[in-house]
């Protein structure tokens, strides 16, 4: 965690931690950092459906533009999007104005490398110095453009459905688009794949996204799921690089199972790497009994996809994610792609004749509570390095003998403490999670 780089880049209430002038110093370093290289930088830059994030891509495009780097504005697009368009334009580096899956009042700034990766500790590091630098605020010589381009999203979509293999015939799809980037994109993708879509959640208002749908709230594709006579349902968020999938008996099919029945699809026609997927400390220990049972390691990253994909490069392994639904397919894409899993599923269903609910049947899963104890960024650290919580969860993780897991972390993108147990029971993590949860809540 930096000063101003968390785990998912630059985050805070749209307007007051995260105003108009740090977009604009933001964008002038990264530009300053590009130039560093030589030559003029080129940045492109989209962003998802808030109310505010009109407001950061203008100080966003000033900055950088003030800083040398010319820039292409993309207008609403997924963040994978960004992260594809940075590698085929052979862009420095693309930048997208989101906070994913949390409320509207909420952005945040996330800058890819030309690669299409999100930016090292060291990159990082270095735009934060300049972004504290008061000799780097100056006019530099050579102003850079900003020449806008509407054929992006296009590019992209057409991307995807070139990945997707056989759709089966008829099946009938409802995608929960968050009131985000995918209203925009979505739509475009299942008719090119001949798919009959509905789409709910489609109609951004600048304060809807994430609100009561999207990944983050699942009944509500369930509920359209299973009154509509779907055969699956897809719910992305509000940046669209997440996917949770509905089976057409209102089943939630999370992140983990997702993992599990792509890898064996993958092992299968030889394409699993190394034999292995990456998880991250929070995914479902079903999911190492499922990979020992077909035959691929489960490796465990730190929670966040940039620690996930980290994880993957240094393993060799091409499939790794998150139970939240964010699932790295890095042959096709460098980081999570929400629509690029729901074509993956897709073909998964036309490949094996089978039903959404068939295929995930054979994935276990253990017994898991997860809660959210709010904590400003300073509650956090102070109440994380309480002597008596260790002492407690480590008495917990001891009582459960190798039977269950306990997890207490800090949300790295929200000011949150998340607790997660997993036990024999759901009762047993409930009284685990209850236990550790009120000592963070009386701790000082």
């Amino acid at each position: 965690m930096g000063k101003y780089f968390g785990t998912d880049g630059i985050r805070g209430i749209a307007n007051e931690t995260l105003d108009a002038r740090l977009a604009y110093l933001t964008g002038f370093a990264a530009a300053a950092a590009a130039a560093g290289a030589g030559g003029r930088p080129r940045a492109v830059i989209g962003k998802d459906t808030r109310l505010s994030s009109d407001m950061l891509e203008a100080a966003l495009i000033s900055g950088l533009c003030s800083g040398g780097a010319d820039v292409t504005p993309l207008g609403v697009v997924p963040t994978p999007a960004v992260a594809y368009l940075v590698r085929r334009t052979g862009a420095d580096m693309g930048i997208v104005i989101s906070a994913s899956h949390n409320p509207f009042e909420h952005n945040g700034i996330k800058i890819f490398d030309s690669r299409g990766f999100k930016l090292s500790d060291a990159a990082e590091r270095e735009i934060e110095r300049l972004i504290d630098s008061p000799s780097g605020h100056g006019a530099r010589a050579g102003l850079g453009r900003a020449i806008r381009d509407s054929r992006g999203e296009k590019e992209y979509v057409a991307h995807l459905a070139g990945l997707a293999p056989a759709v089966p015939a008829g099946i009938k799809i409802v995608a929960d688009c968050a009131n985000g980037a995918a209203s925009f994109t979505a739509r475009r993708l299942f008719r090119a794949l001949g798919a009959d879509a509905k789409l709910i959640y489609s109609k951004p208002d600048g304060v809807n996204i994430n609100l009561g749908c999207g990944s983050t709230h699942i009944d509500t594709l369930r509920r359209a799921v299973t009154r509509g006579g779907f055969d699956v349902g897809f719910a992305f968020d509000g940046d669209a690089d997440r996917c949770l999938i509905v089976d057409e008996l209102g089943g939630l099919i999370d992140g983990d199972v997702i993992l599990a029945v792509c890898a064996r699809d993958m092992k299968s026609r030889g394409e699993l790497r190394n034999n292995a997927v990456v998880g991250t400390e929070l995914s479902n220990s079903g999911l190492d009994e499922f990979g020992r049972r077909e035959g691929f390691e489960v490796l465990r990253a730190d929670v966040g996809d940039r620690s996930v994909l980290e994880m993957m490069l240094s393993s060799g392994a091409c499939l790794g994610g998150e139970e939240s639904g964010h699932t790295i397919f890095l042959d096709d894409s460098t980081t999570g792609d929400g629509q690029l899993t729901a074509v993956k599923f897709l073909g998964l269903l036309a490949r094996t004749g089978k039903t959404a609910s068939e295929l995930a049947a054979g994935v276990p899963r253990r017994p898991r509570v997860s809660l959210n104890i709010p904590a400003d960024p300073g509650e956090k650290e102070r109440k994380l390095a309480s002597r008596e919580l260790s002492a407690a969860a480590e008495d917990e993780r001891r009582a459960l003998g190798g039977r269950g897991r306990v997890v207490v972390r800090p949300s790295g993108t929200e000011s949150l403490i998340r607790v997660t147990a997993e036990a024999e029971t759901e009762e047993k993590a409930k009284k685990i999670v209850e236990r550790l949860a009120k000592i963070i809540r009386d701790a000082p």
